[in-house]
């Protein structure tokens, strides 16, 4: 279990360096001032969403963690360090920095690393790879909305 705690800490740690990196969105005057998708979800739900994939990624991490193979912890541990970074560092260049287009690169190749996460995983843990679909689709939406920003402002 203590691999199940390390991920969820890791994951957590990236939501909260990832928030202190962004200062709040809701006051958030440039980002409020932005034309926003009509899909836009209310404020609440980033919070929920975002505890909701954190946890359920530690659970999919986890379970790749205990395959018993060095092949897949040497793809997987390298990929999930680059997940960190992308997920960190698009707080700041979105909300902080106010660049849109670095950002919409940022969260697209995110979306496009967990995307690989829930394919790649079903042959090595069948079903239990679905622990990374919340993320995936979240991914969606969110890169959606960034996209949305891009062009519509």
């Amino acid at each position: 279990m203590s691999k199940f705690f390390l991920f969820l800490i890791i994951n957590f740690g990236a939501l909260a360096i990832g928030s202190l990196l962004m200062g709040n969105p809701s006051t958030n005057e440039w980002y409020n001032s932005q034309n926003q998708a009509p899909w836009t979800p209310p404020g609440w739900v980033f919070g929920a969403a975002w505890f909701t994939i954190m946890f359920c990624f530690a659970i999919y991490m986890y379970k790749i963690a205990n395959v018993n193979s060095a092949n897949v912890t040497k793809v997987a541990y390298p990929l999930f360090a680059l997940q960190f970074i992308l997920n960190v560092s698009w707080n700041p260049i979105f909300f902080k920095w106010e660049l849109v287009l670095p950002g919409l690169i940022v969260i697209s190749l995110l979306t496009i690393l967990i995307g690989w996460f829930l394919f790649w995983g079903k042959s090595k843990i069948g079903i239990a790879t679905l622990w990374v679909l919340p993320y995936f689709i979240w991914l969606v939406i969110a890169t959606s909305l960034n996209g949305y920003i891009y062009f519509n402002n």
